[in-house]
């Protein structure tokens, strides 16, 4: 199966699940606003959902499917990878079920450790609340990336892709539920926050049972063993711990910056989330969709030896991450404050609300082609069984994060005294992207200097000339913006037609653009839809 047909099967499913939790995210602002009481409840998410991100998304798979499609392709076939992943099942549940333990018991110090001081009582209770019925979650979402990684090992990658469909269903299910509650019986803000908290749980198993169902239809029977320690699962907990770290900086970042935000205004943690939701669109249609489809095939290449292969699908990777993910990145940071707007604002979210989170869109997107080429970086090095590297890589980006957000805000000791740079969320958010960009470079320095990869010419030049048609697309999209500023704020059909008017805008002035200026390789594109690679 061609690379791009795997990276239009999990990008389609993820841009469905995507668009399911932008409504989500709709129905949510309007019906909670952007206060207290949804900053805990964004809080309380955040730490969960954080985990899934480093579990589904990367570390778990980038350990398990290598191990796993060597041993279903080997000379052991289906019954050595059924017991592989039995003995992976058996170890793997009773070390999430203690996790889970441990985690709500110390709940409260985690959140009072993330929260402002000095700290509301009630914004904390609720916090607590909300994280302990919502943790659970971890427990389910990571049995549900087992079965996904044993699917993308037969390169069924629909079911794996399409499961967070099934939450963002659940959850708005469950908002309107709780508004035509609050509308009917007079509920408050906090008890329909706790209707959405028991919902996250409830949407995990469901997704647990459709993943099941899935590996059963391809012939594999799950099974929970006595738990055994054996050569291969500890090999597989000493490239996934690593993994986690490494390929999760931008996870690891995001508990970060809970802190800092918890130290600015009430608010700041809806803004920077409602901003974030339209980061992570294009950031999961591309970046992560690529990072799982190259995964097998560089794994396969560089097993074999086969330089030229692995170089020529590194490339191709590269290349439809940057002509889909810097026109995403220009197209935000020139129309933030509308698409902000058009998609959030009203109910209790109110236009202040939208001009603040608006002004964190406008920076964070910066570093959106960034995040994508850290998830396209890094399998090559997941490849090689090297997840020290990516794991270095996190860590020279999270330092450069922190001391960047310590700069903004501020930093009052006995022996130190820093004062602050005053950019608020906006301020947050320029910290992560420089440490993303930070977090490329190294991983890319790496590449070249240990001679794994390095960028061809021609590729470059395609991508210089990417810049170019996205420039072209911005031009156009300052002057069309304010053209349609009163739609913004208007009805549904006004903010629809708006919406509209600017992606077409910005597809036709691009495209248009990336033809005559030739950033796009039509003969490499039709290499890439054909079944097999050449």
């Amino acid at each position: 199966m061609s690379l791009l047909k795997n990276v239009g099967t999990i990008g389609s499913l993820t841009m469905v699940s995507r668009i399911a939790g932008m409504a989500r995210e709709m129905i949510f602002s309007r019906v909670l606003g952007a206060n207290a009481v949804t900053d805990a409840w964004f809080q309380a998410f955040i730490i969960p959902n954080v985990f899934r991100r480093l579990f589904a998304e990367g570390a778990f798979s980038a350990a398990f499917v290598p191990m796993f499609s060597k041993r279903l392709h080997g000379d052991g076939g289906l019954e050595s990878a059924r017991s592989f992943s039995d003995d992976v099942l058996s170890i793997f549940l009773p070390v999430l079920i203690l996790l889970c333990a441990v985690m709500m018991i110390a709940m409260p110090g985690v959140i009072y450790v993330l929260a402002d001081k000095p700290i509301d009582p009630v914004e904390y209770d609720i916090a607590v609340a909300f994280a302990q019925i919502m943790f659970p979650y971890i427990l389910l979402v990571s049995l549900v990336t087992l079965f996904t990684g044993m699917l993308n090992s037969v390169s069924r990658f629909a079911p794996g892709a399409s499961f967070p469909i099934i939450l963002n269903v659940v959850l708005i299910s469950a908002l309107l539920g709780g508004e035509y509650a609050a509308a009917t019986f007079g509920w408050s803000v906090e008890q329909v926050g706790f209707v959405i908290a028991w919902a996250v749980p409830v949407a995990g198993i469901l997704q647990l049972a459709w993943l099941y169902i899935w590996t059963r239809v391809e012939g594999f029977r799950p099974r929970i063993l006595w738990p055994r320690i054996t050569p291969e699962v500890k090999r597989l907990s000493i490239i996934a711990l690593p993994a986690a770290i490494g390929g999760g900086a931008y996870q690891i970042n995001t508990l970060v910056q809970l802190y800092f935000l918890n130290q600015l205004a009430t608010g700041s943690v809806s803004h920077m989330n409602y901003a974030d939701r339209l980061n992570q669109l294009p950031l999961g249609i591309i970046g992560i969709a690529l990072s799982t489809a190259i995964l097998p095939t560089l794994s396969k290449f560089v097993g074999g030896q086969n330089k030229e292969g692995a170089d020529r699908i590194q490339s191709d990777a590269i290349e439809l991450s940057m002509l889909l993910t810097i026109p995403a990145a220009v197209a935000l940071a020139i129309c933030a404050t509308p698409f902000i707007t058009m998609l959030f604002q009203g109910g209790r979210f109110t236009m202040e609300d939208a001009n603040a989170a608006g002004a964190v869109l406008g920076v964070l997107v910066l570093g959106l082609p960034a995040y994508v080429l850290v998830k396209v970086l890094v399998p090559n090095f997941y490849a090689r069984s090297d997840t020290r590297t990516p794991v270095y890589a996190a860590f020279i980006s999270l330092f450069v994060f922190v001391v960047s957000c310590i700069w903004n805000i501020g930093l009052s000791l006995p022996w130190l005294t820093i004062e602050p740079l005053g950019y608020g969320v906006p301020g947050i958010a320029a910290a992560s992207v420089i440490g993303a960009w930070i977090n490329v470079v190294y991983l890319y320095a790496v590449l070249v200097k240990r001679g794994y990869y390095s960028i061809p010419l021609a590729l470059v030049g395609r991508v210089a000339r990417q810049l170019v048609a996205a420039l072209a697309m911005g031009a156009a999209l300052w002057f069309a913006r304010d053209l349609l500023t009163g739609w913004y704020s208007a009805g549904l059909f006004a903010r629809v037609g708006a919406l509209g008017a600017l992606v077409l805008c910005s597809a036709v002035v691009y495209f248009g653009v990336a033809f005559m200026v030739g950033a796009i390789d039509r003969q490499r594109i039709a290499a890439l839809t054909k079944k097999k690679a050449p």
